[in-house]
C-alpha cells in the first residue's frame, strides 16, 4: 500500500500489488525490496531499484477514480495537461511493507 500525494493536492492510498507484474518486479515484491520504493526526481513516479516503476498518470487515475484505467489516456481530451512533464509528481507518504 502507497500513500501518495500528487503536484495538484489529490491524495490516496493505492494498493498496487496487482499492477507490480513480470520480472522486473520481483524484488520489489518482497517486504524489504517494496521498502526501497522512492519518487524519481524526472519523472515524478515511484521507482524500485532494478528499473521496476510505475506510470503516475495510471497511478493519478486510481487514486482520482477509483479504477485502474483501461484505456491510453493520451487517447483521452485535455490528456495532455495531465500527462504534461511535471504536471504529475507523487510522493510517497507511506510505505507499508507487510505485503
Amino acid at each position: 500500500m502507497l500513500v501518495i500525494t500528487f503536484a495538484d493536492g489529490l491524495q490516496g492510498e493505492i494498493d498496487i500489488l496487482e499492477r507490480m507484474r513480470g520480472p522486473v518486479f520481483e524484488a520489489a515484491r518482497t517486504p524489504e525490496g517494496f521498502a526501497n520504493v522512492e519518487v524519481d526526481a524526472e519523472t515524478g513516479t515511484v521507482i524500485w531499484p532494478g528499473g521496476a516503476d510505475l506510470a503516475p498518470d495510471t497511478l493519478y487515475e486510481r487514486v482520482r477514480t477509483g479504477t485502474w484505467p483501461h484505456q491510453n489516456l493520451a487517447a483521452r481530451p485535455n490528456a495532455a495537461a495531465r500527462t504534461a512533464p511535471g504536471a504529475i509528481r507523487c510522493v510517497v507518504g507511506e510505505v507499508a511493507t507487510a505485503l
